[in-house]
């Protein structure tokens, strides 16, 4: 995500250099440790975790487990993402519901931090879990406040208990404990307090926080604090908590391009776990926080599990099977590939998505030129066909072509290009579909897919052997043996970990941006 970005390059940066190394010796982990040191301290991290953290990572780095393990270089990787799940929290915390409803949530933090938008995700957030959450709206210092958090509360969806026009009038210590009762009587079983923040810390808002949290006393008190605030993150979560006592972290602002020494500092320093993180404007943009998948993100090993969780929100079930099966005969249409481009912007930023798979911080420029218009231009000119034309694209004429193009707003060039990738996607996915290879162009037979060295037409005729037909005696042996040939880079993560996937290349965005917009 944006906020690492540097601290992930300087990492990644790093790490390469130890790579080409047999064995590390006291001043390779010595000088690794120094880069890393510099890395989190440009990142805006605070001293004192810095010191722990390399501390750590240097007693591990010069111990056994090091000096006996079979690649030194993968073994020290290991090691700093362990430390870095550690200094953001360890383990995932989620928020804790009360035995007896309504669970009552108080937000705190200072102005700005985005205490109001993230009152109406985690409301969105809940409706979708079941609960029935009440908004209430006790910031009634600022400035059409309680305007905002209305008009938060409609757009997710959400009841809002706002007596108090704010601009200064009211009492929000009264405001909280009669919207608790209000939840009460009405069964909404959570309750979120926007309270009041300030420009920067001060007695009279520790007060009017304190007082509200002793008359509700709530279930749980989230610190927002905005991740691009830098170095005063920790002086401004030290006061919050002398102050209120908070029980969980909410980081916001992740998608901004700030340093992100917050998030790496206030979990460690506070001693209180992160649980959410938001990570865009839209009322979706919403993650609960994970340690671990957010060290795999700065190290740039991807984060494949938060992916799959967004695919299977987006995705319906029942709609795959449906699409599965024409493809299995060759029934798939434009309409069932406007549906699925549909789903797909359920998920959200394309960008984004691509940004979790591993060693994807390696292709920043591809991604940034990733057009995501091309979605929306695909899904215009597919709308302005009829559905006799969006069922058999053959009956397109060149006088059906420019209706098109005129009804869309683009050219007759533009839709013959969209009918003939559609047209090479769906032979790809059928050729998927019955578990043959497909030959994407420019990259040829994809690997890991189908029956590799032999067709599908010969795998039902029974004729392949099964024997490798190369010229090289020695390369024949290594292939019918099952050996891998060839003197390509064995695949795995950025850093060698484990068996992630490689970072796909170049031609693989090209592919992906022609399959849903222009080339």
């Amino acid at each position: 995500m944006a906020t690492f970005g540097t601290l992930s390059d300087r990492l990644t940066e790093t790490f390469r250099n130890l790579r080409t190394k047999g064995k590390l010796s006291a001043s390779d982990v010595d000088g690794t440790v120094r880069e890393i040191r510099r890395a989190l301290l440009d990142a805006d991290v605070a001293l004192s975790v810095v010191k722990d953290f390399t501390a750590k990572v240097r007693e591990r780095a010069l111990g056994d487990e090091v000096n006996k393990a079979l690649n030194p270089a993968q073994q020290v990787v290991q090691i700093v993402n362990e430390e870095l799940v550690q200094i953001l929290g360890g383990e995932q915390r989620r928020l804790q519901f009360a035995k007896t409803a309504p669970t009552v949530i108080m937000l705190a933090g200072l102005q700005g931090s985005g205490k109001t938008t993230f009152a109406g995700k985690l409301a969105k957030q809940l409706e979708g879990e079941g609960h029935t959450p009440l908004l209430v709206a006790a910031d009634l210092q600022r400035p059409n406040a309680v305007n905002q958090l209305q008009v938060v509360a409609q757009q997710a969806g959400a009841t809002i208990y706002a007596p108090e026009p704010g601009n200064g009038v009211g009492d929000p210590v009264k405001v909280s404990r009669d919207g608790v009762e209000h939840a009460r009587r009405q069964q909404h079983d959570v309750v979120i307090i926007d309270t009041a923040g300030r420009l920067g810390v001060d007695a009279e808002l520790m007060k009017q926080a304190a007082d509200i949290r002793k008359a509700v006393d709530p279930d749980e008190v989230l610190f927002v604090i905005d991740a691009m605030i830098g170095q005063d993150a920790v002086n401004t979560a030290k006061a919050f908590q002398e102050g209120v006592d908070f029980t969980g972290v909410v980081l916001s602002k992740l998608d901004g391009d700030a340093r992100g020494g917050a998030a790496l500092s206030v979990a460690s320093v506070t001693g209180r776990p992160i649980i959410f993180a938001s990570t865009g404007e839209r009322l979706e943009d919403l993650e609960p926080f994970h340690p671990d998948r957010m060290a795999s993100r700065i190290l740039d090993l991807g984060d494949i599990l938060t992916l799959i969780e967004q695919a299977q929100q987006a995705f319906d079930e029942e709609e795959a099977m449906k699409v599965a099966e024409k493809l299995a005969t060759e029934q798939f249409t434009l309409e069932d590939f406007l549906e699925q481009l549909q789903q797909m912007k359920k998920m959200g930023s394309m960008k984004k998505m691509l940004g979790m798979l591993p060693g994807m911080g390696q292709m920043k420029q591809q991604l940034e030129d990733f057009d995501e218009r091309e979605i929306d231009r695909t899904e215009a000119i597919i709308r302005s066909m009829t559905p006799g034309e969006r069922r058999n694209p053959k009956v397109l004429n060149g006088s059906r072509r420019l209706r098109i193009a005129r009804g869309s707003g683009m050219t007759v060039t533009d839709v013959n290009q969209l009918v003939a990738r559609f047209e090479q996607a769906a032979k790809m996915m059928k050729t998927v579909a019955r578990g043959g290879t497909p030959n994407i162009p420019g990259m040829g037979p994809v690997p890991g897919m189908g029956r590799p060295g032999a067709s599908s037409k010969r795998g039902k005729k029974g004729k392949s052997s099964g024997r490798s037909r190369s010229g090289n005696p020695a390369k024949r042996a290594a292939e019918n043996a099952g050996l891998p040939v060839g003197g390509g880079e064995a695949t795995g993560s950025g850093f060698g970990l484990g068996g992630a996937p490689k970072a796909p290349s170049e031609a693989d965005l090209a592919e992906i941006q022609k399959l849903f917009g222009k080339s």
